[in-house]
């Protein structure tokens, strides 16, 4: 399948990852799929029902892997005992109805570890609004340090991609990464993405120039800053 987007690090496909997951070659996965909660759910600047929520979706394929598994708590019954958890500890949501931390399964640790990030506000602004339940460039990165502690991460795919979090992290990282979602837009938002972090860091033209056959973007000329694209929908 040709991809949707490809530079030096990164490779967008826009498609359901069932349909190419046993076609790439990969190492680690690090995800966050749809819960299967079927709800209007998201930021005050996005809400939208999320495409493949209304069941909870099956996972095993995943598993046998290097993996970490964002929403773990809701997939209990397909996951093998783990005494591996993540927690990401969000400040700032004591009052909130929604989540004061969120929990991943993994198989990279023996214990539970925990990272700390405010994502609300300004600190949430920071990044932009792509998704309802986007998740931090940080705690990815944080995520990649733990699994590159099991054994190196040559090469990172996220089947459930969505607003590309973990490509982002991952190519910052310096790791080849795969991102894969069923939908278009949020591809077009992960090349946008790419695209301003390279014009950000001035990564040389020939490294960072990507191919995109999608209506995202063709070249660096097309980036804009990303407030721009902010609660695209």
């Amino acid at each position: 399948m040709k991809p949707y987007y490809q530079d030096n690090f990164a490779t967008i496909y826009h498609a359901n990852c069932r349909d190419i997951f046993d076609e790439l070659e990969f190492d680690t996965i690090i995800t966050d799929p749809p819960y299967g909660v079927s709800m209007l759910r998201g930021d005050s600047k996005i809400k939208e029902r999320i495409q493949g929520d209304t069941t909870i979706p099956d996972i095993r394929f995943l598993l046998g892997y290097k993996l970490i598994l964002w929403g773990g708590n809701n997939f209990c019954d397909q996951c093998p005992r783990s005494t591996g958890w993540l927690v990401w500890y969000k400040y700032g949501h004591d009052k909130s109805h929604h989540s004061q931390a969120e929990l991943a399964w993994t198989n990279v640790v023996r214990t539970v570890r925990h990272y700390s990030e405010q994502y609300t506000g300004f600190m949430r602004a920071r990044e932009g609004h792509f998704h309802p339940t986007q998740k931090p460039v940080g705690l990815m990165s944080w995520c990649i340090g733990l699994a590159d502690k099991w054994s190196p991460c040559k090469t990172i795919i996220d089947p459930f991609m969505g607003s590309g979090p973990v490509v982002v992290a991952a190519k910052n990282a310096g790791r080849k990464v795969i991102g894969i979602d069923i939908e278009e837009k949020y591809c077009e938002v992960v090349v946008k993405r790419l695209v301003q972090e390279r014009m950000e860091f001035g990564e040389d033209a020939r490294a960072g120039q990507g191919e995109c056959p999608g209506t995202a973007c063709n070249s660096g000329r097309d980036a804009m800053p990303l407030d721009i694209f902010e609660g695209v929908q």
